[in-house]
């Protein structure tokens, strides 16, 4: 089935999206997620973010800390960085080892901000944040998350924005040590197929062009095309759609690209 856009006004969001997007008459959007017409839930999240000021400085809890809590389930994600202006920025996990206390501190005064690893964002770069990974999106960008089905979100530094923190519970998640996720890596324009993510979350595929990988899991998954030339029992998707059907439904022409994304 194809997906409909629920669209989100954000204070740090963009007028001028790309117009397979849409016509938002101006309005400031910051996010676009793909849900069912009937209102069931999916497996997974698919958005895409669109920014123009900085994001918070965050973290999300696994699913151990989740239940906890009483949610269903954690937040890991990742990104596909699409636009970028030439001095876009990602802050992934910290650049030195913190203390709680240290932590806490910094996120107090706003001295967070020269702890993180920013790293300079290009299109193509892609980026897994398991929950606990503090993270933060520069302004400038346009990018494609991918995500278990959950909002919840701990809010460790806002730039002053009025917007409620979440010290204790950032904290209580939060990974303290500097790390790199080995899934990060490049999928550019002219990246061949490959499994970017195998678990164990979820599963997520580059597709490049019509002949589907052997050993695909038979289970429907989310089709999230990165251009033209992809159809599903029929019907066309380009960028800006997304739909929710098995592999076996998907025809590709031979250069076109997509993500196909599946809980694990």
């Amino acid at each position: 089935m194809k997906l409909r856009r629920r669209v989100i006004e954000k204070p740090w969001g963009r007028t001028d999206l790309p117009p397979a997007f849409g016509d938002h008459e101006g309005r400031r959007i910051g996010e676009i997620w793909f849900e069912r017409d009937d209102g069931k839930p999916l497996p997974l999240l698919v958005k895409f973010l669109f920014t123009s000021e900085r994001l918070s400085i965050q973290v999300h809890p696994d699913d151990a800390a989740a239940h906890s809590a009483g949610m269903a389930n954690g937040k890991d994600e990742c990104w596909l960085v699409l636009d970028a202006q030439s001095d876009s920025h990602i802050g992934v996990g910290l650049n030195r080892s913190l203390t709680p206390d240290e932590l806490r501190s910094a996120a107090t005064d706003g001295s967070i901000e020269q702890l993180m690893d920013w790293r300079p964002a290009n299109v193509g770069d892609f980026i897994y944040n398991p929950a606990g990974k503090i993270h933060a999106i520069g302004p400038g960008l346009c990018v494609l998350e991918v995500q278990q089905p959950s909002d919840c979100t701990y809010r460790l530094y806002d730039y002053g924005r009025p917007r409620e923190l979440h010290l204790d519970e950032a904290i209580a998640v939060a990974s303290l040590a500097p790390s790199r996720d080995p899934r990060d890596c490049e999928v550019g324009e002219d990246a061949p197929t490959v499994m970017l993510v195998n678990g164990p979350k979820f599963g997520l595929l580059h597709l490049r062009g019509s002949e589907l990988p052997a050993g695909l899991p038979d289970c429907p998954a989310l089709i999230v095309p990165l251009g033209s030339g992809c159809t599903v029992d029929g019907d066309e998707l380009a960028m800006g759609d997304a739909a929710y059907a098995s592999a076996s439904a998907l025809t590709v022409a031979p250069d076109s690209r997509l993500l196909l994304a599946w809980p694990a």
